[in-house]
């Protein structure tokens, strides 16, 4: 009972209302107090980068900038609209406070959790992975409260990071599909596409009460496999002459067995090591001319042909002669516009007239 007493007179002589923030991630904090009761002439404090938002019976009753206020009735017609006053002038009125934090909420994270599959102009179907950061702020209290916070008295910024990392990886594997850029030229289009990509979502997060203020890639990274192969082609670009490579090879064996405390004969050393490179840039040589393939042979050209009103093929073209053409056929092959008569085509012409007439039908 005495508690009870104690509290219900705290509440009442309650006459400062504002919140310090000891964390880096609370968004939204609800003033407490005892049966929310708020004494008339106190003082509500709004510092900079904070909001505060007053309910009144579920309904969003008013909302203050930063600065310094005296909350009476009279001040407040909003509230005196909502609610009919019964008590004295001096008596307290009730209502929820909720303080919003309006500074940028930065460096929170987003990555795909699953590889992305793209087409990629050199490698194929490939799989790719990214990550980066991204921050956002508090833009509109009225709807982030009524979409988000409900009647939630302290709510933090991981409540609602897993949403948004779900629209980020969601627009990034679209626009990454969508734009067709080679992956190895990604890394130059990395700011670009985070701003693409936070305009894109934008309308999405704003129906929070939200902004996305910056969204930053980091990586966007190739499997384990792809990237050994890649830094294989790149050691060969790098490596250039392979015959000046390995006589600078052999240069430093050389170097390495005069420098040998045990000694040696160094015209044997010099001989054989001039001996070892030669042989290697031929056995290089050799496997080079090796690996030179003939170019593939031209294509065969592929024929169709329609006969009572079905297409037939595709046939190359002595298998298409089989097919007992005559020179009112029509035929047709990649490269034409239209279906044409055999006769009209020189390269089947000129074989026609040479077969003999199919025999009558029996």
């Amino acid at each position: 009972m005495a508690l009870l007493i104690g509290n219900l007179f705290r509440g009442q002589f309650i006459d400062v209302i504002e919140w310090f923030d000891n964390t880096n991630t609370t968004m939204v904090y609800r003033f407490e107090r005892f049966n929310n009761e708020i004494k008339q002439g106190a003082k509500l404090i709004v510092r900079p980068g904070q909001m505060a938002v007053f309910v009144n019976e579920g309904q969003v009753a008013d909302i203050f900038q930063e600065g310094t206020f005296e909350l009476y009735t009279r001040n407040l017609p909003i509230l005196s609209t909502l609610k009919a006053w019964p008590y004295g002038f001096n008596s307290p009125f009730k209502a929820e406070v909720y303080f919003f934090s309006t500074r940028n909420f930065t460096n929170l994270k987003w990555g795909t959790q699953n590889p992305i599959t793209l087409r990629d102009a050199d490698f194929g179907p490939v799989r790719v992975r990214a990550f980066g950061t991204y921050a956002m702020k508090v833009k509109n209290p009225k709807d982030m409260l009524e979409q988000l916070v409900s009647t939630d008295g302290l709510f933090q910024v991981d409540e609602i990071s897993n949403q948004i990392r779900n629209e980020i990886v969601s627009s990034f594997a679209a626009w990454v599909g969508r734009s067709q850029i080679p992956v190895l030229d990604l890394a130059a289009q990395y700011r670009d596409l985070g701003a693409k990509i936070r305009a894109e979502i934008q309308p999405d997060i704003e129906r929070f009460g939200l902004e996305l203020t910056q969204l930053l890639i980091e990586n966007i990274s190739l499997p384990p496999e792809v990237e050994k192969v890649l830094d294989k082609r790149t050691s060969m670009g790098i490596l250039g002459n392979m015959n000046q490579y390995t006589q600078f090879q052999a240069a430093n064996a050389i170097e390495a067995a005069a420098n040998n405390p045990k000694g040696g004969n160094p015209a044997m050393d010099w001989g054989m090591g001039m001996a070892m490179a030669q042989q290697l840039a031929n056995n290089l040589g050799q496997a080079n001319q090796a690996n030179v393939q003939p170019p593939p042979p031209p294509p065969v050209e592929q024929w169709h042909f329609s006969r009572g009103g079905q297409n037939f093929g595709p046939f190359p073209l002595e298998q298409l002669l089989q097919q007992g053409l005559t020179p009112d056929t029509y035929v047709w092959k990649a490269g034409m516009s239209a279906w044409v008569k055999a006769g009209e085509v020189p390269e089947l012409a000129s074989r026609l007239a040479m077969m003999p007439p199919p025999p009558p039908a029996v």
